[in-house]
């Protein structure tokens, strides 16, 4: 009889795992919702730019709708903290640049470690740049600028899209490397900074959003900033070639989540850039934003990430530059 009862037993609970196998949901495939996309910069510049042509891109590709939201500010840590207290669940995602993860860390505390509370997924540009002034000057060649400024000590101001961002470190760097006294401007984001530029109220600015005022000649462009010379203003010769070999002309922008994003989500985002980078209208986009199209995996992009802090850690410390602004 208790053999009996035991066997019934084993039927029954066999019976009911069953039940609950069949009456559990299967797991949603994602995503099955529109998906969030921080751009940690103000609307207007490059990062901004990357981070809605990202969008567009993985939009179209997926049927899936990226919704981008500009989180400004603080050189890109406020958009950057909110991506890394995010779920991590690939509903929330984020576009930043190099300030973020690889210099204000470096230059004064802030409440979350890029490096430990964010996961690179995909780098997607390096910068193209260019030095550009207010045409008020009466100068025409770098050499020229760097004489009037050491005429005019601590007269002339230059700009950036905040204290702390790649290019107030760029600018810095070769202010030292030149010997010269300016003033820095920080304003909330690259489009701020060249409207500042137009209208006079600082009289240099070295980022993306000048090569076309250059072009059309409402700015006078000294030397493009980077290994080559600008496709777009070919006669403009380089920092190095104007004898600023040192200066540091990194930048890039890429694709981060929360650093417990699933490995299967990691994949999902990884694989779709990675295919929208053998689109040549896409690439050709992110190029005429004004950043290379450069694609690292996520294993590469991550220890590229840890290489730049390293490097910045160093050049910062050994600059002695502080961020009191």
């Amino acid at each position: 009889m208790m053999r009996s009862l035991a066997r019934v037993t084993a039927l029954f609970a066999a019976f009911c795992c069953a039940f609950v196998v069949q009456a559990s949901p299967a797991r949603a495939a994602f995503p099955e919702r529109p998906i969030r996309l921080i751009v940690s910069f103000p609307a207007g510049g490059l990062g901004d730019a990357v981070g809605r042509i990202l969008a567009e891109g993985l939009t179209t590709r997926t049927g899936t709708t990226f919704v981008v939201e500009n989180q400004g500010g603080a050189a890109g840590t406020i958009g950057a903290a909110m991506a890394a207290r995010a779920t991590p669940d690939g509903y929330t995602m984020l576009v930043s640049a190099l300030s973020v993860f690889a210099i204000v860390p470096n230059m004064r505390k802030v409440d979350f470690d890029p490096l430990k509370d964010l996961k690179p997924i995909a780098r997607l540009g390096e910068s193209l740049r260019a030095f550009a002034i207010h045409p008020k000057l009466p100068v025409k060649t770098l050499a020229e600028f760097i004489a009037y400024a050491k005429q005019n000590p601590g007269k002339l101001n230059y700009g950036s899209a905040g204290a702390g961002s790649a290019v107030h470190i760029l600018t810095e760097s070769f202010r030292r490397t030149a010997g010269i006294e300016m003033t820095h401007v920080p304003y909330r984001g690259a489009a701020p900074a060249l409207q500042g530029l137009l209208a006079g109220d600082i009289e240099l600015m070295i980022d993306t959003v000048v090569i076309p005022q250059i072009q059309g000649g409402t700015l006078r462009g000294l030397a493009a900033v980077g290994e080559k010379r600008l496709a777009e203003l070919p006669d403009l010769p380089t920092l190095a070639e104007a004898g600023f070999p040192t200066v540091r002309t990194s930048g890039w922008q890429g694709l981060f989540g929360p650093a417990n994003l699933p490995q299967d989500v990691t994949d999902y985002y990884a694989g779709h850039v990675a295919a929208l980078f053998q689109d040549e209208t896409f690439r050709k986009r992110l190029l005429t934003a004004g950043t290379i199209p450069a694609y690292l995996a996520p294993a590469e992009f991550t220890t590229y990430v840890r290489d730049d802090n390293t490097y910045f850690a160093k050049l910062i410390a050994e600059a002695g530059i502080k961020l009191v602004d």
